[in-house]
């Protein structure tokens, strides 16, 4: 018996994959809990226009990634902390205060997570920092840090 997985299993397989099980196996254990239905024509035509509007929509996500990180590409963002003595950073700049920097001055929402840095930024200046849009779209931002 045919089935169309509704769910990811370490066995069986993974979430829409189409497997070959025997018609107990399906009857008493997938079909009952629901990991799976049978794969009849109408549910594998189902499956098919689901894994078609899945692709269209990572398609959009990953133009909008572009299309964001190339408005970012040439932004500079302004951050103010306060200095020290003798001129140095009291202090550091975090994802947290880039992300709302952003959003601030430009008006673009970034996830402060997405914000890629390595350690907090100490020191006064321009940094390159990286912004994660999307798993294969990263963004160059630049972070002006100034003295408050």
């Amino acid at each position: 018996m045919k089935i169309i997985l509704l769910q990811d299993d370490k066995k069986m397989g993974k979430k829409g994959d189409v497997i070959e099980v025997s018609e107990g196996y399906a009857r008493n254990f997938i079909l009952p809990r629901k990991i799976g239905v049978e794969a009849t024509a109408k549910n594998l035509n189902d499956l098919k226009l689901k894994k078609a509007s899945e692709a269209k929509r990572a398609q959009e996500q990953l133009e909008a990634a572009k299309a964001l990180a190339e408005a970012l590409s040439d932004k500079q963002i302004e951050v103010r902390i306060k200095a020290g003595e003798n001129g140095k950073a009291f202090g550091s700049v975090s994802s947290k205060e880039i992300a709302a920097a952003c959003k601030e001055q430009y008006g673009i929402e970034i996830d402060k997570k997405k914000i890629q840095l390595a350690e907090s930024l100490k020191t006064f200046g321009s940094h390159e920092v990286g912004v994660k849009l999307h798993p294969s779209v990263t963004a160059k931002l630049t972070v002006r840090v100034m003295e408050a």
